[in-house]
């Protein structure tokens, strides 16, 4: 079915977006940290590669030191951090508008409890954090024999 535009914009748009009333500041965290883009932070592609996994996060206007890895128990965690500019002048002059994303952020990802933080190979280039995470299987415990007991 074909919906009438207008100026290229569909109208029903607005009616279809329509925001319904929440409580006050209830989610609306996200929203100050993120804007209104919250979703689409830190995006991430992983490529499963025959011994390894090449994993690809979007970083951008970070710096490699505000940029942290961490492993534990088998979770890698993937940390950024931009320091928030509490003055509302700077020596580039009076900001009006700021839509950079300033603030914290953080992901997860399950890599085995036998990858060590010296198997992990990361570089950060253009914006975007590569790792080389590779695959390492778990080591076999051996099965339990059983002794059987005569009499």
């Amino acid at each position: 079915m074909l919906y009438p535009t207008l100026f290229n914009d569909s109208i029903f748009d607005d009616l279809m977006n329509f925001q319904f009333p929440k409580f006050p500041d209830f989610d609306e965290v996200d929203r100050k940290l993120y804007g209104k883009h919250a979703p689409h932070v830190m995006k991430t592609d992983v490529h499963d590669k025959e011994d390894h996994f090449e994993v690809y996060i979007d970083l951008p206007g970070f710096k490699k030191d505000e940029i942290q890895l961490q492993l534990e128990n088998g979770y890698l965690t993937v940390s950024a951090s931009k320091n928030l500019e509490e003055d509302d002048k700077t020596e580039k002059g009076k900001i009006i508008r700021q839509e950079r994303y300033v603030g914290s952020m953080q992901r997860s990802f399950y890599v085995g409890k036998n990858v060590t933080e010296e198997d992990v190979k990361a570089k950060f280039e253009d914006g975007v954090l590569k790792l080389n995470v590779p695959k390492k299987e778990a080591i076999k415990i051996p099965e339990k024999k059983i002794i059987s007991i005569e009499g």
